[in-house]
């Protein structure tokens, strides 16, 4: 099996995945801003508000803005504070957000796996 024809599968079963009445429909822009608060996360550097808003690539700040809201709203993530400062807000993923990235591990997997 080819690498094109590997992540043609990996869409396939990303496109099940999505169909799925258990996972939260989000648009690619969401999808994009989501991946970077994972990763930046997952890094230990987790992303502020401010950043976010910084991230020209995805979407223009008005754009984001709604993201943000839109992935509260699924509870795919959440803001939080460290230490004293309240003023420097900081976008973590919740558990939605854990069980949506394993899901897409799981495809990634099958994806290699029919290779």
């Amino acid at each position: 099996m080819t690498t094109q024809q590997i992540y043609m599968r990996f869409l396939n079963l990303v496109h099940a995945l999505e169909s799925n009445t258990n996972s939260p429909l989000i648009d690619l822009d969401a999808k994009k801003l989501l991946d970077v608060i994972g990763l930046r996360n997952d890094q230990k550097k987790p992303l502020t508000v401010t950043e976010a808003m910084a991230l020209d690539h995805i979407a223009s700040p008005a754009t984001i803005h709604r993201k943000l809201d839109q992935l509260r709203e699924l509870g795919m993530i959440d803001t939080v504070f460290e230490g004293k400062n309240r003023r420097t807000k900081y976008l973590v993923p919740t558990k939605v957000a854990a069980d949506y990235f394993a899901n897409m591990g799981k495809a990634v997997q099958q994806a290699i796996a029919s290779a």
